[in-house]
């Protein structure tokens, strides 16, 4: 085990040199044509000039917010003005993730396509490498950054919550860098996707993907910017965020090993190995023509998970003794919680594929409800949204309670760990399904044989599912993350207990149930203006441009079915080939993108900041309960009704009813329901962890002294209050007390930072002052 421990930051290492050697693969492949070649540079300059502006604007706000953070540092006891360099180094690594499957994935999109042109195995090969290479960089990047920053402010002599302090700025500026790169790239996605709906399939006629769609290209781009660099940013959070909150906590469990800090080492080794499970998961991912993709992934997720589990076993045996004090199960109570994380990941992916997948009996009411117009298609689209919070709530709790029960509040921390330690191949599934989605659309726009078109539809199909159980999966990671993160901050800041018949804590919870509607709206209505504008230019090209008119005169004329065309109308659609300008419709998506994100993310910042510094702790704690709660019904709601919405209209598709009543009432309820799966649903996983990561970096400047811990409440004092004052000549139970205490250190100097033990008390050094 001291062997995994010094070789931390290898493991990081190693997840990348992967990254590079399948990058390489994946560059390799061939790209097919000219025309496919020209289209997917299109996606990818559009891909990156968003990730440009979108950087650009957050290299401001690093700076602003690091200077900051280094004040605030540098001016209270228990940190220190590295918490900055924490910060820059998190949103760094964030970024970095973003770019690096933003890079791959419009790489690994065309070359998909021409691989499709030869058969669905090697389509499957290609667009899951694209996928693997952005899941193993957000793990070993996550890895190596944390592991990286612990070792080095350890050898500085500082005291574990000191060091746990500062590197809690790392989840910091990932949860910064992520919320941005996930509204931003959700507005950017879906407001390319209503525009290219709305107009090209119900007033157009015209098939989705179709390169007559001024938008079709930054609808494309929009896959990229927000399944791809979104989703990636915000798994990449969780990860990091659980890893330090579960680090806080274990700081309070004295293990005999590893200085002491072996419930401190634990969630990092958890991680590590993760990557190499990982890493053997991506080789079980093969399949033959004929054969079912969805079964190849399957095989490659829940194989890496079987061995995560078998390997975690011996790991937590290692790190934590049988009997310690803080864990009254010992090793096994901790294993046990962390397969119950594992558990409620997958069956809450599980329960969102039911609600969201195509021929469910959730899905075919919508279908069936869709033949009566618009208005009923989006009552029964809500409907199933409320109704698919119930069993994924249920089985969250059910996680929180037997976690608890093992390993008390280490032991939710730890199920949040093990959910997520398999993340490199969770990522590797879900970036694997925006990539075929865009095989599809360049096919399409290639005008490429029809079974090229089916093969990627085959794996875009199974995209879908991977996606849906990926954004359940992430859901209810939040939810433990942000419980975790919670429970650090209630330890730093010294609060025992949310009391809600005090009246400061009521506020403080109704505010931050408040705050995932506002956000949600904030988002919605950036979607809508930026969407208005999008159909407004592509009305404009269709009736501006003469010659994309004359070709859709042509398409409508022969029923989008081009090969009835005859000679004279074929020549009049090929002229209009590449006419439309695409570039104002990317243009379009990122200048509203940019200018709509920053009022959201600034709110998840400021208001935890707000009420902590002048409401207090106590409010602090009501908010972030407050926020929690809301936010994870509302993000499971928003998530599953968005995705029944769109798989409902892509089975009235299947059913050869396009055009019909039916289908426009569809296409309808699967315009509402976008923004709120691929926008505000997604978004809320993170303004959860955001507000929690805030709190327990402000939690220091902010905690209870001992004068308000006395008067927090009847039955609410400190367990440090209750402490005998006599302490036995044991290193062991003088370091805990230590470190409890120092847990409690204020800005404003009750507890000093020097602690003197005695027989009778313990003193202060500054104050000579007995607790």
């Amino acid at each position: 085990m001291e062997l995994i421990i010094k070789f931390l930051p290898g493991f990081g290492v190693l997840a990348l040199l992967f990254v590079f050697f399948k990058n390489s693969w994946v560059s390799k492949q061939e790209v097919g044509n000219e025309k496919m070649a020209r289209i997917a540079n299109n996606i990818s300059d559009g891909a990156m000039s968003f990730l440009k502006a979108e950087y650009k604007i957050l290299s401001i706000f690093v700076v602003a917010v690091s200077v900051l953070l280094f004040f605030k540092g540098q001016s209270e006891v228990g940190s220190n003005g590295m918490v900055a360099v924490s910060f820059i180094v998190g949103a760094i690594c964030s970024a970095l993730a973003g770019f690096i499957g933003m890079k791959v994935a419009t790489k690994a999109n065309v070359r998909t396509t021409n691989a499709a042109r030869k058969s669905l195995g090697k389509a499957l090969e290609v667009a899951f490498a694209g996928g693997s290479v952005m899941g193993l960089g957000v793990v070993g990047l996550g890895v190596l950054g944390l592991s990286s920053l612990f070792a080095i402010y350890s050898g500085q002599g500082w005291e574990i919550t000191e060091v746990l302090n500062v590197l809690s700025g790392f989840s910091l500026g990932a949860s910064s860098i992520a919320l941005f790169a996930r509204v931003g790239g959700g507005i950017y996605t879906k407001a390319a996707d209503v525009g290219a709906d709305l107009v090209g399939k119900v007033e157009a006629g015209i098939p989705e993907d179709h390169p007559l769609n001024p938008a079709t290209i930054a609808d494309n781009v929009g896959d990229n910017v927000g399944d791809v660099a979104g989703m990636g940013a915000d798994l990449f959070e969780s990860y990091v965020g659980s890893i330090i909150g579960t680090m806080v906590l274990g700081a309070l469990i004295v293990t005999p090993k590893f200085d002491g800090l072996g419930a401190v080492y634990l969630p990092l080794a958890l991680a590590a190995v993760g990557i190499v499970m990982s890493i053997i998961g991506t080789f079980f991912v093969r399949v033959k023509e004929g054969g079912s993709p969805h079964t190849a992934l399957n095989l490659g997720e829940f194989g890496s998970a079987g061995l995560m589990l078998i390997a975690s076993f011996f790991l937590i045996q290692g790190f934590i003794p049988e009997d310690v004090e803080g864990l009254p199960s010992g090793y096994m109570g901790v294993f046990y919680a962390t397969i119950t994380g594992l558990v409620a990941g997958l069956a809450v992916g599980k329960v969102t594929e039911y609600y969201t997948g195509t021929g469910t009996k959730p899905v075919n009411s919508i279908v069936k409800q869709s033949e009566t117009g618009a208005a009923t298609n989006i009552i029964a689209g809500l409907g199933v949204g409320m109704m698919s919070t119930a069993i994924p709530i249920i089985l969250i709790a059910a996680a929180i309670l037997v976690s608890h029960h093992f390993a008390g509040l280490y032991g939710i921390a730890i199920a949040a760990v093990g959910m997520l330690a398999n993340t490199g191949i969770q990522l590797a599934v879900d970036a694997y399904g925006p990539i075929s989605d865009n095989a599809g659309g360049i096919a399409e726009m290639a005008e490429l044989p029809t079974e090229v078109r089916e093969r990627t539809d085959k794996l875009d199909a199974v995209g879908n599912t991977t996606a849906a159980i990926g954004k359940g999966f992430a859901i209810a990671s939040a939810a433990l993350t942000a419980l975790a993160l919670f429970a650090a901050f209630m330890k730093t800041a010294g609060v025992n207990a949310i009391d809600v018949s005090q009246p400061k804590i009521m506020a403080g919870l109704l505010v931050g149930g408040m705050l995932p509607f506002v956000f949600s709206a904030l988002s919605m209505n950036a979607v809508g203006r930026a969407a208005m504008a999008m159909i407004e230019e592509v009305r404009r090209q269709f009736r501006d441009i003469p010659a994309l008119r004359a070709a859709l005169d042509v398409m409508i004329k022969y029923d989008s079915d081009m090969s009835k065309a005859s000679a004279a109308d074929r020549k009049i659609f090929d002229k209009a080939d590449g006419i439309a300008e695409y570039d104002k419709c990317v243009e379009i998506s990122t200048t509203a993108s940019i200018k709509e994100m920053v009022l959201p993310g600034v709110l998840a910042i400021v208001v935890p900041v707000a009420v902590g510094f002048i409401g207090g702790a106590e409010m602090l704690g009501g908010l972030l309960a407050g926020v929690t709660t809301c936010g994870v019904l509302m993000a499971i709601f928003q998530s599953n009704a968005g995705g029944a919405w769109d798989n409902a209209k892509k089975m009235i598709e299947e059913q050869g009813k396009k055009g019909t009543d039916a289908h426009k009432s569809a296409v309808v309820g699967d315009t509402v329901g976008d923004p709120f799966k691929d926008t505000s649903g997604p978004s809320l996983n993170i303004l959860l962890k955001l507000m929690s990561v805030v709190a327990l970096v402000i939690a220091p400047s902010i905690a209870m002294d001992s004068v308000e811990l006395q008067t927090y409440g009847e039955g609410q004092k400190n367990e440090i209050l209750k402490f005998e004052l006599t302490v036995e000549e044991n290193k062991e139970e003088k370091d805990k007390l230590r470190m409890m205490i120092t847990n409690y250190n204020t800005h404003k100097g009750i507890i000093a930072k020097e602690i003197i033990f005695s027989e009778e008390k313990i003193e202060s050094s500054s104050h000579q002052k007995s607790l």
